[in-house]
C-alpha cells in the first residue's frame, strides 16, 4: 500500500477558480488570446504549462501558487467562518475611507459651537433691549 499522495489536478483547479468568479470559458480564453476549445483541454489536463499557467492565474486575478493549492474544503470555511445572517460576506476589508470616531467628534464640535451661537445671540438680545 503506497502512502504517495496523488498530485492535484491543476486543470480542475482552474475550472473551479473560474466557476467561482462566474467567467465562462470564452472569456478566460479571450483573457489569454486563445480558444475555449483550448482552455477545455486545460480544464482536462492534469499538469499545466508553468508559462500557461502565469497567464491563466493572472487572467484569474490570482496567484500561481493559488491554483496549485486551491482546495474546495478552504473555499467551504472561508464562507462558513464569514457568512453572516444578514446575508453579506464580510472580509474585514470595509474600506472606509474616513475615521468613524472624527465624524463623531466634528458633529460634537459643530453642536457645542451651535449652542455657544445660540447663547452669544440670546445675551445680546438680552443686553441689547
Amino acid at each position: 500500500m503506497s502512502t504517495a499522495t496523488k498530485p492535484k489536478h491543476i486543470g480542475r483547479n482552474i475550472s473551479r477558480i473560474r466557476e467561482l468568479k462566474d467567467m465562462k470559458q470564452e472569456a478566460l480564453a479571450q483573457a489569454i488570446g486563445t480558444n475555449q476549445q483550448a482552455i477545455s483541454a486545460i480544464e482536462n489536463s492534469e499538469t499545466v504549462d508553468e508559462q500557461k499557467l502565469i497567464e491563466i492565474a493572472k487572467a484569474l486575478g490570482v496567484s500561481v501558487e493559488a491554483i496549485k493549492n486551491f482546495s474546495e474544503e478552504a473555499v467551504f470555511n472561508i464562507i462558513g467562518n464569514t457568512f453572516q445572517d444578514h446575508g453579506a460576506i464580510t472580509t474585514g476589508n470595509y474600506g472606509c475611507t474616513f475615521n468613524p470616531l472624527d465624524k463623531v467628534v466634528e458633529l460634537y464640535e459643530r453642536l457645542v459651537q451651535a449652542e455657544k451661537d445660540k447663547v452669544e445671540y440670546l445675551e445680546k438680545l438680552l443686553n441689547g433691549k
